[in-house]
């Protein structure tokens, strides 16, 4: 089922939340054309691991690095992102926001979700994105996703990239 970019009885808080969850579909759905829609194209992404420790974190910059280096790895996967605690701060008028969220991130290889007893890693992470509204189109876009995850549990295997040889 193809899903909708663009869903026009949305007020604007709702749009703006509406980028996360076009790019957490994205992942869950491996389907980069939405979430593709929910970034800017210089848009960034980091990770943080660990506590205050910048030896811990991973940063990606520009939709195209964005897609090799994460959609890719992460998109295949069996996923589910499940988003609460969603908080926007928007000024009437203005065409920047922010935003933050709680997610659970529930991560298995590509076909084993389904197995009771599969590897699978579970994240618990805080989200803060800023955000743009594209003036071209009118969605409201990512610039910046930094996710601390506060907690982890499972293999870690099942989300490290495959080193190359």
């Amino acid at each position: 089922m193809p899903y909708h970019y663009s869903l026009p009885s949305l007020n604007t808080n709702e749009a703006i939340a509406d980028a996360l969850y076009r790019a957490t579909i994205g992942f869950d759905r491996n389907d980069f054309a939405i979430f593709e829609s929910a970034f800017a194209e210089d848009g960034s992404f980091e990770i943080l691991t660990g506590p205050n420790d910048p030896n811990q974190r991973t940063s990606v910059n520009g939709l195209s690095t964005l897609k090799t280096q994460i959609f890719d790895h992460v998109g295949p996967m069996d996923t589910t992102h499940m988003i609460s605690n969603v908080r926007i701060n928007h000024k009437p008028g203005d065409n920047i926001a922010s935003l933050t969220a709680y997610a659970l991130a529930q991560h298995c290889p590509p076909g084993r979700g389904a197995e009771f007893d599969g590897p699978k890693y579970i994240a618990g992470a805080e989200y803060r994105i800023d955000l743009v509204q594209d003036q071209s189109d009118g969605l409201w876009k990512i610039k910046k996703w930094v996710i601390d995850a506060i907690w982890r549990q499972g293999d870690p295997s099942v989300i490290q990239r495959p080193s190359s040889a």
